[in-house]
């Protein structure tokens, strides 16, 4: 599985940004994919996932501000972050896995395929 993650840049606090990841490489049925976040410094943190049942998880501190969606057709996931804060400013991956273990923002070690990751920087 092949991910290539896009759409990071620097906005103001209260901004929004769309990030996107390609998928390529797997056909199968079942599959968790989601997006996790790093901060210089710190652990990587789970920001949102979801399976192909269309469940979504979201970590605590982007709940109400990030959505995660995908499409299809064009096998591209998405997270719309709204209301950008600057403790938001992280590299960005996506990450996927075909009939996972778990599919939750706690589960980042379950998911295989990870991309290169994006930058996104929220100045205040």
């Amino acid at each position: 599985v092949h991910l290539a993650a896009s759409g990071g840049g620097s906005v103001q606090s209260g901004g929004s940004l769309r990030l996107s990841c390609a998928v390529s490489g797997y056909s199968g049925r079942r599959y968790c994919m989601g997006w996790f976040r790093q901060a210089p410094g710190k652990e990587r943190e789970g920001v949102a996932t979801i399976d192909s049942d269309g469940t979504t998880t979201y970590g605590l501190p982007v709940k109400g501000r990030f959505t995660i969606s995908q499409d299809n057709a064009k096998n591209t996931l998405y997270l719309q972050m709204n209301s950008l804060k600057p403790e938001d400013t992280a590299t960005y991956y996506c990450a996927a896995a075909g009939r996972p273990s778990r599919c939750d923002v706690g589960g980042g070690h379950a998911l295989t395929s990870w991309g290169q990751g994006t930058q996104v920087t929220v100045s205040s």
